[in-house]
């Protein structure tokens, strides 16, 4: 048998990329010569397994065939006559199609090296129409390599649009989906994967309630910004900056969904914006099953993110109330990644990007002001049952007004 590097270790080796896994494909062999070896088999569809010392994904070379709808719709052929090329050939990109050899050797039958050097993201043949994931994996990529220079080659995106004329989105589990998304979020320009997304039509399936963003114009004052959906991708940039958390990105990313032109009407303000945003953002979460942790700082963030910014503005009382609604003291780590979505979405702004946000540093010193009181002093003071409560309450609102009016 003889065993190759290939994909994404490959391909970011060439760009000197971090590379962060290897997967690897075995010509000439069987099954059980694998598993002779002390391999162990994971694959269901289709023949891998683990090293058993490494655990890294060693796939038996195979052909794919289009057989129904959707990512799962193939029926593979795996046997020690598939060849290197064959195998390279059911690849997404050019860039994902290059195997190394254990010399070191390159083999790159499909123009891969010469599509890195000009920073082009293509697809390997036509068979890339037959799976709806490569829409967002190469939505994903232009976002990952974007700060390069990379770019979708135009026959590449036209073949995407296809994709997403023939239905084929809608096949696509949502686990697979906000795997995507999560990934992507994760990259160094998550913009562009809404932007891909937006060019092919896909932003219009997966993501509605964004796609409604784009051509309505802000009410607000001081948003110079051409529209709603502007701002989003605007926000998303500055979030990319604070914070490599995908949860901060998409409690960003899901800021302004209330604001959309189906649920304004003609003319009118965005008054009620926030119910709307609530409702949308649950259902969104519900609808891809996001994580709790990201469902929950995005839910937050629609609902208390005004509170954020007019911090400088509240009262003690106020402060108060709102580090108790937003659960600082129990989940600090979370409210400061709050502070930071809240960040993100004024700097998200025509020429407001490098404005200061005393806003974060007024919440903090509040948040640590009440943090000061000393709860066993109250109790060895005999507070008892309801009173408890009251008292901690009162001695944190004095000490949040002692910390003064200074702008921080």
């Amino acid at each position: 048998m003889d065993i190759y590097l290939v994909g994404g270790a490959v391909r970011d080796k060439l760009l000197n990329y971090p590379v962060h896994e290897y997967d690897w494909v075995v010509v000439g062999a069987t099954p059980q010569q694998l598993i002779d070896q002390g391999y162990r088999q994971v694959g269901r569809d289709f023949p891998v397994f683990l090293h058993p010392t490494t655990n890294e994904e060693y796939a038996l070379a195979r052909t794919e065939r289009k057989t129904g709808p959707g990512y799962t719709g193939f029926s593979c052929y795996s046997a020690p006559d598939v060849t290197l090329e064959q195998d390279l050939l059911r690849r997404d990109l050019t860039i994902n199609a290059i195997a190394e050899g254990d010399q070191g050797q390159l083999f790159d039958p499909y123009g891969g090296r010469r599509d890195l050097q000009h920073k082009i993201l293509r697809h390997v043949s036509e068979n890339f129409i037959e799976d709806p994931l490569r829409v967002l994996r190469t939505a994903r990529f232009a976002a990952r390599y974007h700060h390069l220079g990379f770019s979708i080659a135009d026959e590449t995106k036209a073949l995407m649009s296809d994709i997403v004329a023939n239905g084929e989105l809608e096949h696509l589990a949502v686990e697979r989906v906000w795997t995507e998304l999560d990934k992507a979020l994760g990259e160094r320009a998550p913009q562009i994967f809404i932007k891909v997304l937006r060019e092919c039509g896909a932003l219009q399936v997966l993501l509605p309630e964004l796609e409604e963003l784009f051509g309505v114009s802000p009410i607000e004052k001081n948003y110079p910004e051409i529209d709603t959906g502007e701002h989003v991708l605007l926000s998303l940039i500055e979030a990319a900056k604070l914070s490599s958390n995908t949860a901060v990105r998409f409690a960003v990313l899901m800021r302004d969904l209330g604001k959309n032109a189906k649920s304004q009407g003609a003319g009118s303000s965005h008054i009620g914006n926030q119910q709307r945003e609530i409702k949308l953002v649950s259902n969104i979460c519900s609808r891809l099953k996001a994580p709790r942790e990201h469902r929950d700082l995005a839910l937050l963030t629609c609902q208390y993110n005004t509170y954020c910014h007019r911090a400088l503005e509240l009262k003690p009382s106020t402060l108060l109330k709102t580090l108790e609604a937003l659960d600082a003291f129990r989940r600090p780590e979370r409210f400061r990644l709050f502070l930071l979505s809240c960040e993100a979405d004024v700097k998200g702004r025509k020429g407001f990007q490098e404005i200061a946000y005393p806003q974060s540093a007024k919440f903090l010193q509040a948040f640590h002001a009440a943090l000061s009181v000393d709860n066993k002093a109250i109790l060895a003071r005999g507070f008892e049952g309801k009173s408890i409560g009251e008292e901690i309450r009162r001695q944190r609102i004095n000490a949040i007004a002692q910390t003064g009016s200074d702008t921080p």
